[in-house]
């Protein structure tokens, strides 16, 4: 509020004009000031992470942002377990935005949430957005007041009313769901993924897809700890493979945490994960004599290699091992992707030979049942997007969940 009060302020005017809605302004000001129109100040912010709006004054940029960010989010998340927030709209340049994003984040899924930014189109959004599901508006110019900015604000306020007016009366609908599954999804694993799709239907479930390109893999563990889940067919466990090379499509060491620590029935397949993934023309100096194919213009993936898989064996045991849910692991000893169907090539275009190298899948499979403790492994001669091992993969899990799957009303 110390800069952007006028703005604040046409977008609560904007809210409070849009029926239904009452705007509250929380001032996330890291510099006391005597603007007084927020209906919580940044002082009382302060307080809320146990310090005063002078000490915040005189600490660095990145302390002060700290304190507001722990401030803003205890009081956002007391206002919201009260019932009494419906949604949430924010509105700043790169460091309001990253200040906002940053409580914003901590808000449950579906709670509509709406950030006005100057940055809203760079690649920076990732990170401010990350496995959240932020909705972001382009400011196009700085965040002011002029006819083109009013716009933007006056579509991103009625958009996040009528947002948080639906969450709000679904909140209040007393409403009876078939129990939903996550399924990790891939290109590479698409045919299983399809054919798991179709069959936890027709049993009654409801299922959610997670891409693993790393905010899919950050998504399914939020989700798998919030109790939304009953359970978790995890086909394309490939983003643990990034993780090992410090490829772009990681999903970070939370990766296959998330269902084990809430105690859900998993069935676990090494999906994809015979690759890792670059960008074209970055491929770190330590990998450029390493076997590859290029997916798109913007996609590179590298063959994973015996050391690789061997890494991801012990990887795969120490969650699994962690694990508090029933637990299978299938194994499609014919092919972990599509692209075994492929060759490989190097970085110049020769031809490398086969993509699909059996005995390396084979370093994988030894390391993972030489550590893992108690989970049954099931080694199918199958690939993995073979009809009969999509199958296997929903009688595993039929087997482990013992969930009745109600129809959804």
């Amino acid at each position: 509020m110390d800069t952007k009060s006028n703005e604040a302020c046409f977008v609560a005017d904007v809210l409070a004009h849009a029926g239904g809605v009452t705007p509250w302004i929380i001032d996330l000001s890291m510099r006391s000031h005597s603007a007084s129109a927020a209906d919580v100040s940044g002082g009382r912010v302060a307080e809320a992470a146990g310090a005063s709006w002078q000490e915040i004054n005189e600490r660095s940029r990145e302390q002060a942002a700290a304190a507001m960010v722990e401030g803003g989010t205890r009081i956002l998340l007391e206002k919201y377990a009260k019932g009494e927030i419906a949604g949430a709209i924010g509105i700043g340049g790169a460091n309001g935005t990253n200040l906002v994003c940053s409580i914003l984040r901590a808000l449950p899924y579906l709670v509509p949430k709406v950030m006005i930014s100057t940055v809203a189109g760079t690649a920076a959004v990732q990170w401010y957005v990350a496995e959240s599901d932020i909705a972001m508006y382009p400011s196009i110019g700085d965040v002011s007041i002029n006819r083109l900015t009013k716009a933007v604000m006056e579509n991103a306020a009625n958009a996040v009313a009528l947002a948080a007016s639906n969450w709000a009366a679904r909140r209040g609908a007393k409403t009876i769901h078939a129990p939903l599954v996550a399924v990790s999804s891939f290109g590479g694993t698409a045919a299983c993924v399809e054919c798991v799709r179709q069959r936890l239907e027709a049993l009654g479930y409801e299922v959610i897809l997670f891409h693993a390109s790393g905010v899919g893999g950050k998504s399914l563990e939020r989700l798998a700890s919030s109790g939304e889940l009953a359970g978790v067919i995890d086909v394309t466990t490939h983003e643990l493979a990034d993780l090992v090379v410090d490829g772009v499509y990681s999903a970070g060491a939370a990766r296959m945490t998330g269902a084990g620590a809430a105690g859900l029935p998993q069935v676990i397949v090494p999906g994809a994960i015979d690759h890792s993934n670059f960008w074209v023309g970055q491929v770190p100096d330590q990998y450029k004599t390493r076997e590859f194919f290029r997916y798109n213009a913007q996609n590179l993936l590298m063959r994973t290699n015996a050391e690789e898989f061997r890494k991801l064996g012990v990887d795969f045991a120490k969650r699994l091992n962690a694990a508090k849910g029933p637990v299978r692991v299938l194994i499609p000893l014919e092919g972990f992707s599509e692209h075994t169907r492929r060759r490989a090539q190097d970085l110049a275009g020769n031809d490398k030979g086969p993509w699909r190298r059996i005995e390396e899948y084979r370093a994988f499979t030894d390391t993972l049942k030489s550590h893992l403790n108690g989970a049954r492994i099931d080694e199918l001669s199958l690939h993995v997007n073979d009809a009969a091992f999509a199958d296997a993969c929903i009688d595993a899990f039929m087997e482990i969940a013992k969930i009745e799957a109600a129809p959804q009303s």
